[in-house]
């Protein structure tokens, strides 16, 4: 350790006495099992993080380096440190490295040096919550920082641009509401995701609200489940009119009907699928097992114990389940998750299962019935998924006053009003465009999805959410697109927004200008991605497209669908799809921008 500078002037050999001197008293420290790492490492741990520091052990005594978020972690685990952020609000003092990753177990994101402010994200499960509880994070939000909230593509929302000292009130808040934030970051089991129409979809095998409800308590009150290599996804799919996305999480389940005569019993299971991660270009396996639904949350416990134990702790980049599951295979995975569970799976072949109901890719705008007669949900149309505290209000009451008194949040970052009876749609529709929005839209803008970008992420190479609306702006006038198309941007590799899976996706990137090392943002343009039964991964068309360029690429692309497709029912996707990545920018750069 290093000896500060003292008044006193000391010999060498005074100095090197006082230096082992201090040093003896740290060993000694360790030695009564207050040295942090040192000492854990040397008994055998205890307590809900054993199992983490067990697996960093045996990192350690391969030979290998933890990366520093592991050694972070381990030197003390975030949910003991919270009085020092309550210190650091208090002083409006910015987080260490250390600290900033530690904040994201509170839902916490410094995002420096985009931004001098955090941004916090809440946890939802299913993505509904109560008329109040928008309106109070409303009036909470308001004075604490950006007076907006942006929904997510995990069902949830996110506030920004909070200054430090007002974090830990914005927090505490949050959970008096009932509304919670814990655990919505760094390395553990994020926002449970569900049907938006759970419970109202005339279509539903299953309502998933109970289950992504057990599951989210279930993560919360067990702290052995904080922690992991790396982040994890977990999504509930009832078979309802809207998509998931299911098949893009760590642990996908989703509703089937397995028909008689197949050895188990005939109903509906859900069918499980594992290792989604469509940054990393994968989708979840289709294991071959069904689950009953009272046991997700079980089966989901055990795939979560065997990422803990397996999951690589030196490199992030690897640290998903998807890498653990390709380096030992699938079935050897599953044998370890059986271990856990204390018996095995259940399989069926795939002709035991029904088809699922079709996805309706305009079901999240615009007026739709329910299950429940003479009941409707209205879907709301966020500007890029964008709500000011005032709209927040305004939805809010009339959630209270013509619905049934819920906001449900989708992945297509909008919001949902549902209950709204047959002779209150009219004026429901009215109050909303009073406050702003709107529950009709363009098939582009209906489609457009984009992540925060660099304007609110230091990982951004572009500024998304601006060049989207640039894009709809641009495109909507000049191609009068007639069927569903979804164009996603996102700002970086971890692709928040899935441009992998859209019919035409983005990906930042700084792109040359000049001679010299100066860039721009820009990004690399995708088509013929697409999710559920349509899954695979798009093809890259452009490369290094500047992001003044990108509505007129997507002009020309729309433009060259319009012009090349078979019939007027041709989507987008399946004429993507029928070129290569050359042959379709051919097309497009044959086209002229109107």
């Amino acid at each position: 350790m290093k000896i500060e500078t003292l008044s006193v002037d000391f010999t060498d050999e005074q100095k090197r006495y006082l230096e082992g001197f201090s040093t003896g008293l740290q060993i000694s420290r360790v030695g009564r099992g207050l040295g942090g790492a040192a000492a854990r490492a040397s008994a055998e741990p205890t307590g809900p993080e054993a199992p983490h520091i067990r697996a960093q052990d045996r990192t350690i005594a391969a030979g290998k380096k933890l990366v520093d978020q592991e050694k972070w972690k381990r030197e003390e685990h975030p949910f003991d440190a919270y009085p020092r952020l309550k210190a650091q609000a208090l002083i409006d003092a910015r987080p260490s490295p250390a600290d900033n990753f530690r904040w994201r177990y509170y839902g916490l994101f410094y995002v420096g040096p985009t931004q001098d402010s955090y941004m916090s994200r809440l946890r939802i499960p299913n993505g509904i919550m109560k008329h109040w509880q928008f309106a109070g994070l409303a009036d909470l939000i308001e004075p604490l920082c950006g007076p907006f909230a942006n929904v997510t593509t995990r069902a949830n929302l996110q506030v920004r641009e909070i200054p430090p000292k007002n974090a830990v009130a914005l927090i505490e808040g949050i959970q008096d509401l009932g509304l919670c934030s814990r655990g919505s970051g760094a390395d553990n089991i994020r926002n449970v995701t569900g049907t938006p129409t759970a419970g109202i979809d005339p279509q539903e095998l299953l309502d998933t609200r109970p289950y992504a409800r057990e599951w989210h308590y279930h993560i919360l009150n067990d702290r052995s489940l904080t922690g992991l290599p790396r982040k994890f996804n977990v999504a509930f799919d009832g078979a309802g009119k809207i998509a998931v996305l299911e098949d893009t999480n760590d642990i996908a389940f989703a509703a089937v009907e397995v028909k008689d005569g197949f050895g188990v019993d005939a109903g509906v299971w859900f069918k499980l699928g594992i290792g989604g991660i469509t940054g990393h270009k994968d989708f979840a396996t289709d294991t071959g097992i069904i689950v009953r639904p009272a046991d997700a949350t079980k089966v989901s416990d055990a795939i979560v114990r065997v990422f803990i134990d397996l999951g690589d702790r030196t490199n992030r980049l690897k640290a998903r389940l998807k890498y653990v599951i390709d380096g030992m295979g699938m079935e050897k995975f599953l044998v370890l998750v059986e271990e856990k569970m204390g018996h095995a799976f259940t399989r069926v072949a795939a002709e035991a299962l029904l088809p699922r109901p079709s996805f309706d890719r305009t079901a999240h705008i615009g007026v739709h019935r329910q299950k429940q007669e003479g009941l409707n949900w209205l879907g709301v149309a966020l500007p890029l998924g964008t709500v000011t505290c005032d709209q927040m209000r305004g939805l809010a009451k009339i959630a209270a006053d013509l619905g049934d008194g819920d906001i449900r949040l989708t992945v297509w970052q909008n919001l949902l009003i549902p209950g709204v009876p047959d002779n209150k749609v009219a004026l429901a529709t009215a109050a909303i465009e009073a406050i702003g929005l709107a529950i009709k839209t363009t098939e582009l803008r209906a489609g457009l999805i984009a992540c925060t970008g660099r304007a609110g992420c230091k990982f951004g190479n572009a500024d998304t959410k601006r060049t989207a609306a640039r894009i709809a702006d641009w495109v909507d006038p000049r191609v009068p697109v007639e069927t569903p198309i979804n164009v996603h941007l996102t700002g970086c590799h971890h692709s928040c927004a899935q441009h992998y899976i859209s019919d035409i996706g983005m990906i930042g990137a700084r792109v040359p200008v000049g001679d010299g090392d100066d860039t721009v943002d820009g990004f690399h343009v995708f088509t013929g991605g697409g999710f559920g039964p349509a899954a695979d991964v798009g093809q890259e068309v452009y490369h290094d497209v500047k992001a003044e360029d990108a509505p007129v690429i997507v002009e020309k692309l729309l433009k060259a669908y319009m012009s090349h497709r078979t019939s007027p029912d041709e989507t987008f996707l399946t004429f993507a799809r029928r070129h290569d990545g050359e042959t379709l920018r051919k097309l497009a750069d044959a086209e002229v921008s109107a």
